[in-house]
């Protein structure tokens, strides 16, 4: 039988095209299922993030309890609670691979087999996958504070891949055998054009499986590539939105827990720096009580008294009301007012407050105090004085002497406060200004110390520009010198 060349090269035309088509079929077919096995495990890895971001910020923000303890009381609120985050059904295991929570409601579904495997590789602290049908589960490890607290596992569900991948088969089938009919019809022309629109479709998915997302369909056509080109266009849409959505919730999750650990630091440090800016003033009025209820018939101690307690009281509710203001502006750093202060004035007035003090530890408290002009917070040059001569009292012997002296240097004014105490050992001296650091324990306890005194005045300092060194010493004894800017 004879066949004329026009059968001959259309059925030429036919074979290359199958051939072609069946290429192309495979390519990216396989192309597209590397491409969703990437995404789902980027996915499921966010998830898992997002699973262990949110069990730490409950472990962190809720009663502190064990590891153990929080899964097994918690577990199940935080299953569900995940599973509303994540979309997927969500178990979690503790460290020993007993269930702690999971989301999953009514009757429990059979345990796929080999689950017990993976859970026992999971809780090495490693990934373990498993597989069933149409569903995968993703068995990942759950961080705790210091270690592996447990297992977190998500299912998820191959159905959608799996139809997908389906639905580019029977569309590749379909449109095959459609080109392949017209070929037979049109000729070359239409196989070339065809050929260029596959081609156009190939990279287009090889894009994708590089996470190069395409901006625009690969090709517009009314017939099912053309449909085949929107679906890989609007999938490359979804993909790149559900990636930029689960990074941007991990990342408000991430500065969510950062905020907390942060404002709980911010929260000790801060009550911890007002109860001790309370116990000074009332430690002078205390004092001053004391005075009077031994020596009530004295008129000049009296005197003395009413006007240092009506001091002190006025700096009480100074603070109170700052306190009330830094609550309601939901700050923790007193606003300062910096202004030209004359020091010798300032230091009398503060050595007439602790003088009570220190007679009543049987102590001498003198000042010798050049006239200077500083530009500084009137209520923080208190305080950064009534610290040192407190700790000047604390931290002294029986009949020992505190001193202050005030000079003039160059453009600087420089003031000293030195006492005859016990001293600060060597190897504490590069510590004493940390926060709750105190040289010795007993002592610090018993005379009420918290160890945030020299950090106060240290951070005081820096703020209003000044600076605070530990002078050398010979003998017992402290020394500290402070240095203003002098305002001319």
């Amino acid at each position: 039988m004879r066949f004329s060349i026009k059968l001959k090269f259309s059925l030429f035309l036919g074979l290359l095209l199958i051939l072609a088509v069946s290429v192309l079929s495979y390519f990216v077919l396989r192309g597209v299922e590397r491409n969703e096995q990437t995404q789902a495990e980027a996915s499921l890895a966010q998830h898992v993030k997002t699973v262990n971001l949110r069990v730490k910020q409950a472990y962190y923000t809720g009663v502190r309890l064990e590891p153990q303890q929080f899964l097994q009381r918690r577990g199940r609120e935080l299953a569900t609670e995940l599973a509303g985050f994540t979309g997927l059904e969500v178990t979690l295991y503790d460290a020993e691979g007993e269930q702690a929570g999971t989301s999953v409601q009514g009757v429990p579904v059979p345990a796929i087999p080999g689950t017990a495997e993976a859970l026992a590789y999971a809780l090495q602290n490693k990934i373990a996958y498993q597989s069933n049908g149409d569903k995968l589960l993703y068995l990942a490890p759950l961080q705790g504070p210091e270690a592996q607290m447990g297992v977190v596992q998500l299912q998820y569900s191959l159905k959608n891949a799996q139809a997908f991948q389906q639905t580019l088969r029977n569309l590749f089938l379909t449109t095959g055998a459609a080109v392949l009919l017209l070929s037979f019809i049109t000729g070359y022309l239409y196989f070339n054009r065809a050929a260029v629109a596959i081609s156009r479709l190939k990279r287009a998915a090889e894009s994708i499986r590089r996470a190069e997302y395409i901006s625009a369909p690969p090709l517009k056509r009314r017939d099912e590539l053309g449909e085949l080109g929107e679906g890989i266009y609007y999938m490359s849409r979804e993909i790149e939105s559900s990636i930029a959505a689960k990074d941007e919730e991990q990342r408000k999750l991430q500065l969510a827990v950062t905020k907390l650990q942060a404002l709980e630091q911010q929260q000790k440090q801060y009550i911890g720096n007002i109860s001790h800016e309370f116990k000074t003033p009332l430690t002078s009025i205390k004092a001053y009580v004391d005075l009077l209820n031994m020596y009530d018939d004295d008129p000049q101690l009296l005197l003395e008294a009413k006007t240092s307690i009506a001091k002190e009281t006025d700096r009480l509710y100074e603070m109170v009301d700052k306190v009330l203001q830094l609550t309601a502006l939901e700050k923790y750093d007193f606003e300062s007012q910096a202004e030209r202060f004359e020091t010798a004035e300032g230091l009398r007035d503060i050595c007439g407050r602790m003088n009570g003090k220190a007679e009543r530890f049987g102590l001498t408290l003198t000042l010798d105090a050049e006239p200077a002009h500083i530009w500084i917070d009137k209520e923080s040059f208190m305080h950064i004085f009534i610290n040192l001569i407190d700790n000047a009292i604390k931290y002294n012997v029986p009949g020992g002497a505190v001193s202050l002296r005030s000079e003039v240097r160059e453009d600087r004014v420089e003031i000293t406060v030195s006492d005859t105490g016990i001293g600060i050992p060597a190897e504490a001296r590069g510590k004493i200004f940390e926060p709750f650091y105190t040289v010795n324990r007993d002592r610090a306890r018993a005379s009420g110390g918290t160890g945030l005194g020299l950090s106060l005045v240290r951070n005081l300092m820096e703020k209003q520009g000044g600076t605070i060194v530990l002078l050398e010493t010979e003998g017992a004894g402290t020394a500290f010198r402070l240095s203003f800017p002098l305002v001319q």
